[in-house]
């Protein structure tokens, strides 16, 4: 027991630490308010001669403070961190869901725009109960708040940057009452994959049910998790209880991502969640039904089989039932006869090989290849073979309507000279 008091003593250690900046510059009239886009910084005054070449924004207001994942530039390393961040309409869906199932905190991993929109909603005197905690992995989000609602987290290998300290806050907010009314809703880089999100999330689940009494072990913590909807079965491998809801995600900063598209062009992104969903109500105004066959809400081209007995389109689109394969498939899909299943109507009924695309071998892959350095080099003389042949094509081409330009010139002009002849 007398541990505790010096953890505690830490913990108010940490945070005086990392607030004392931030406080700083609150406090400053508006004036004096700047913000460093070159450094995507804030700036106190004894740091505005260090960035004056920088491009810098001068009266930042609170209303920006509010919001800075409108004042940040968005991470765009596809490879590692790309961010991709939820549109106002996704926002207000996401609050207003959370707020009618009954929620008090929400433990927001990866979605910053949501953790701001659920603090504006408390602060603009509106009726929200709502709290979050924010875990991501963007460092920059530590000036705009205190550690009580930020950490620095990396969701793929469950590392806080900040050590216990910080620790302690996600393991506080997710016991808090214990553990009742709390969900988590995390957002992850699509390219992830889906088993190391999975033991993370599980840590987060082991760390909320200590805060559990034995009668209540058995519960599950509420979970929204959005991700494309062609991962579905990866999911549901590490989370059976869950199911996906026809709900569109769609993004500001994502060139296809977005609301109103149809077709192969409308967002993949949906939520995954182990929450009932005959208690999710989506919004009709934009294009989705309740089914009462299968008592839940679905997009409204989303068709009910009779013979699948459920409304089985997971992309948005009608889908057609294959009576040999048991089951509904894609509108563009075909039944293979080689392949005894649906599939797309130019594939490759060998299918594809569990081992190197390059040497076959099974112990490793393409990219730890031996033989990697010799296929790029062939790689490369096909396609500069395939260059070759294609310019030689063009300059044919281009020969060819030389040609005949040539002779349609000389055509017009002889018979100008016999039309000037026979004139005279």
């Amino acid at each position: 027991m007398p541990a505790q008091p010096v953890e505690t003593e830490k913990i108010a250690i940490f945070f005086n630490g990392k607030m004392k900046r931030y406080l700083r510059f609150i406090q400053l009239p508006l004036t004096q308010r700047k913000f460093c886009e070159s450094c995507q910084q804030l700036l106190l005054p004894d740091d505005w001669g260090v960035h004056g070449e920088h491009q810098v924004v001068g009266d930042v207001s609170v209303t920006q403070l509010r919001r800075p994942s409108q004042l940040l530039y968005p991470l765009e390393n596809k490879k590692a961190n790309a961010q991709y961040l939820f549109s106002e309409r996704t926002c207000q869906f996401l609050v207003g869901l959370l707020s009618t199932l009954g929620f008090r905190r929400v433990l927001c991993v990866g979605t910053p725009r949501l953790h701001e929109l659920i603090r504006l909603t408390t602060s603009g005197g509106k009726k929200s109960n709502l709290k979050s905690l924010l875990l991501d992995i963007d460092f920059r989000y530590s000036q705009f708040y205190m550690e009580d609602s930020f950490c620095h987290y990396n969701m793929f290998n469950h590392h806080f940057f900040d050590g216990k300290p910080a620790l302690e806050v996600c393991r506080a907010f997710l016991q808090e009452d214990k553990g009742d009314g709390v969900i988590m809703v995390t957002d992850p880089p699509f390219g992830g994959l889906v088993e190391p999100l999975a033991i993370t999330f599980k840590k987060l689940i082991g760390m909320w049910k200590e805060g559990q009494s034995q009668d209540d072990s058995q519960q599950e913590m509420p979970i929204f998790w959005i991700f494309p909807y062609f991962l579905e079965a990866r999911i549901c491998q590490f989370f059976p209880s869950f199911c996906m809801l026809d709900y569109q995600v769609d993004y500001d900063n994502h060139a296809l991502y977005k609301h109103g598209r149809t077709g192969r062009k409308q967002s993949p992104v949906r939520i995954f969640t182990n929450i009932p969903p005959n208690k999710i109500t989506l919004p009709t105004e934009e294009g989705y039904r309740f089914c009462p066959l299968c008592q839940r809400y679905v997009s409204l081209e989303n068709q009910h089989c009779e013979h699948c007995n459920s409304c089985t389109s997971k992309d948005g689109r009608k889908w057609k039932h294959c009576f040999l394969c048991k089951k509904c498939v894609k509108p563009s899909w075909i039944h293979c006869s080689f392949c005894n299943h649906c599939a797309v109507a130019y594939h490759s009924c060998e299918g594809p090989k569990d081992g190197c695309f390059i040497c076959g071998e099974l112990d490793h892959k393409r990219r730890s290849c031996p033989n990697i350095s010799t296929s790029k080099k062939a790689n490369k003389a096909v396609r500069k073979q395939k260059q070759r042949k294609s310019n030689k094509m063009k300059m044919v081409t281009t020969k060819g309507q030389s040609m005949n330009h040539t002779f349609g010139t000389r055509k017009r002009k002889r018979r100008d000279r016999v039309h000037q002849y026979l004139c005279s």
